[in-house]
């Protein structure tokens, strides 16, 4: 379903001449196809959704950072294309969570696995990722589980 929408919405905005739009998912697609050569390497035919949702999490946090540097070059025209791709990349993502709602998530995975100290933390964390892949910072989920396990 991503690889298609990414396909479809590389073609409207080829027709409709929207360049900006273009290189930022083609940016994807590129960071789409390493992810599948590294599922390859795992004996998978291809990344998962999950997989390809994270990798545009990461493209953003760098963007985020891109543009931190850029501002304080004095450079916003480079922050501002930063941000166009980052605005791109949201377009394919789900919505992000809340942090209230990262932290019930977090309650309801510790209730469920009986996890009671902070080296139950990379359980917890695998559950986060597979099930809200693309959906939270993941980032945050591991502060709040800290504070909750601590």
């Amino acid at each position: 379903m991503l690889r298609e929408d990414l396909q479809n919405e590389l073609k409207n905005a080829m027709k409709n001449k929207d360049m900006a739009t273009v290189g930022a998912i083609r940016l994807i697609i590129a960071g789409q196809k390493e992810k599948d050569v590294e599922a390859r390497g795992k004996g998978l035919e291809k990344a998962s959704d999950a997989d390809l949702l994270a990798m545009m999490q990461t493209m953003i946090k760098q963007r985020n950072e891109s543009i931190k540097i850029y501002l304080e070059g004095k450079r916003q025209d480079l922050a501002d294309k930063e941000q166009s791709e980052i605005d791109v990349i949201n377009r394919f993502l789900p919505k992000q969570m809340t942090k209230d709602e990262i932290e019930k998530v977090i309650k309801d995975i510790i209730a469920q696995t009986g996890a009671s100290g902070i080296k139950d933390m990379g359980k917890i964390m695998g559950v986060l990722k597979t099930n809200y892949a693309g959906q939270m910072d993941f980032g945050m989920a591991s502060g709040i589980i800290k504070g909750l396990l601590a």
